[in-house]
């Protein structure tokens, strides 16, 4: 065969290639920092992928930017932790066929001195009322997230305007926000699972926890197709099926940080696993 021949097959064969690689299908899922932060869907995603030969494009931002995206059709799939605010997604019809995938807790993160005392409370409004109180250092994300919008709602639990000095907005994600609070040696509320995701590098310690306001459940929303035409709704509805299936709720099961279990699966209970 002649060098042309030669090249002129190696051609075809790259434009096959590239071809196939183009027509690969992609699924653009906006969800929230503590999912990305903490490793989860490093492990959860993959097998998807592998499985489907697609591609997830994850975009992490706060849960109400994740909900934007959505609501304007930037994304075909969200995957948040703010309960009030999905059920208004789906009741104003940009979401459809919403399920529950997985909780964990949110925590609050002080200083070992814990100058606010933070750890003779017992319930988070107590904690907040304390830390207003000391007037003692609090970042807050101030970013829209499903942390910032439970935050904002034990603060009007507790009757308080959060405001002033002692009471910082990062603008942030959760982990720069937990390394901003950690810098200034403040008080802060984050998901146990970034924490734990960061509490190798940092001093903050759980000073309040366990109570059934800290609870933190998340959901799985594809958008709806009626409202965004070009959205990749059998894509999205396949990571659904995938995420609350045995398979996806078994590595939600099973991914561990720092000897601790950072999620639990929702969608099917974990004594229905299998082994």
């Amino acid at each position: 065969m002649s060098i042309k021949k030669i090249l002129l097959s190696l051609l075809i064969l790259m434009l096959i290639f590239s071809s196939a690689a183009a027509a690969q299908e992609v699924l653009t899922m906006a969800t929230t920092t503590s999912t990305e932060n903490s490793g989860l869907l490093d492990e959860l995603i993959p097998p998807f992928e592998e499985k489907f030969d697609v591609r997830v494009d994850v975009v992490a931002v706060g849960t109400g930017a994740a909900i934007e995206l959505g609501r304007n059709g930037d994304a075909d799939i969200i995957f948040v932790h703010a309960r009030e605010a999905e059920d208004e997604f789906v009741a104003s019809g940009y979401g459809v066929n919403r399920r529950d995938v997985m909780y964990n807790d949110f925590v609050i993160l002080g200083p070992p001195s814990d100058p606010a005392d933070i750890k003779e409370t017992e319930t988070a409004v107590e904690a907040f009322q304390k830390i207003k109180e000391e007037e003692a250092e609090f970042v807050s994300r101030g970013d829209d997230s499903g942390t910032n919008k439970k935050e904002l709602a034990i603060w009007d639990s507790a009757e308080i305007a959060p405001e002033g000095s002692w009471y910082l907005e990062s603008g942030q994600g959760m982990g720069p926000s937990i390394n901003m609070a950690n810098e200034r040696q403040a008080y802060i509320l984050a998901d146990r699972g970034t924490y734990l995701a960061y509490s190798g590098d940092i001093e903050l310690e759980i000073v309040n926890s366990g109570d059934p306001e800290l609870f933190n459940p998340y959901g799985i929303i594809p958008i709806n197709p009626a409202y965004h035409t070009h959205v990749n709704y059998q894509l999205a509805m396949a990571f659904t099926g995938y995420v609350t299936s045995q398979q996806g709720q078994q590595i939600i099961d099973n991914y561990m940080q720092y000897d601790e279990q950072l999620f639990y699966p929702s969608a099917i209970k974990a004594e229905d696993l299998e082994e």
